[in-house]
């Protein structure tokens, strides 16, 4: 019943529609000097514990970005680079890493059997749902419901971010995705963190 309930939830939000930015990439490309550092000239960050952005939903990229600035989400190595971001700058550097190609990675051998059956089938004995009733079957997301593309993902991010959810990490009563992704995570073992993170490194998307 858990599981079963858990899935609806992910399910049920999906209608909730993200208010779609309407940036400028080639602005957005002359703004993204300041990010380059972390997240790479052309958002394939070069660090595993900073996320990719090319080829994010532009819509999630600008909401996570506002998110980071009002202080609803807390990153303390974006908060004084993104304080001074308007919300047209946001949007700009939105567009910029959207329209960028994000490069496949390749997933730990070892783990790929576990990290698939977690990633596609859930794990009903924890009620933990698939990862791609909302995530794809590929990893490319949905932007209406403002679920993150995942594939290619650094795995040492993707860790990061689900045991920051399985400790009860989330950004504000409002952002619906992150309060599903702490009831997702709370059903996730240490290793079934490890295995999908690292499946989800190896995902491509079939434009790659």
């Amino acid at each position: 019943m858990k599981f079963v309930f858990r899935a609806l939830v992910c399910l049920s939000i999906i209608g909730v529609v993200e208010a779609r930015a309407e940036g400028d990439s080639k602005a957005g490309e002359r703004k993204a000097a300041i990010c380059a550092a972390c997240h790479g000239v052309d958002g394939n960050s070069p660090m595993a514990q900073w996320p990719k952005l090319a080829g994010q939903h532009e819509a999630f990229l600008a909401r996570q970005t506002i998110l980071i600035r009002d202080g609803n989400r807390t990153v303390p190595e974006m908060a004084g680079i993104v304080a001074g971001l308007t919300d047209e700058d946001i949007a700009d550097l939105a567009a910029y890493y959207a329209s960028q190609v994000s490069k496949p990675a390749v997933a730990d051998g070892s783990l790929v059997a576990v990290g698939e059956r977690i990633y596609r089938a859930g794990n009903p004995d924890s009620g933990v749902p698939a990862c791609m009733a909302c995530h794809g079957p590929a990893g490319e997301g949905n932007p209406l419901a403002a679920y993150p593309s995942l594939a290619g993902q650094h795995s040492v991010y993707t860790a990061k971010m689900l045991n920051g959810f399985k400790d009860g990490t989330t950004w504000g009563e409002e952002d619906a995705a992150s309060i599903v992704m702490m009831g997702v995570a709370q059903g996730l073992t240490a290793d079934e963190i490890s295995a999908v993170a690292s499946y989800i490194q190896g995902l491509h998307l079939v434009s790659e």
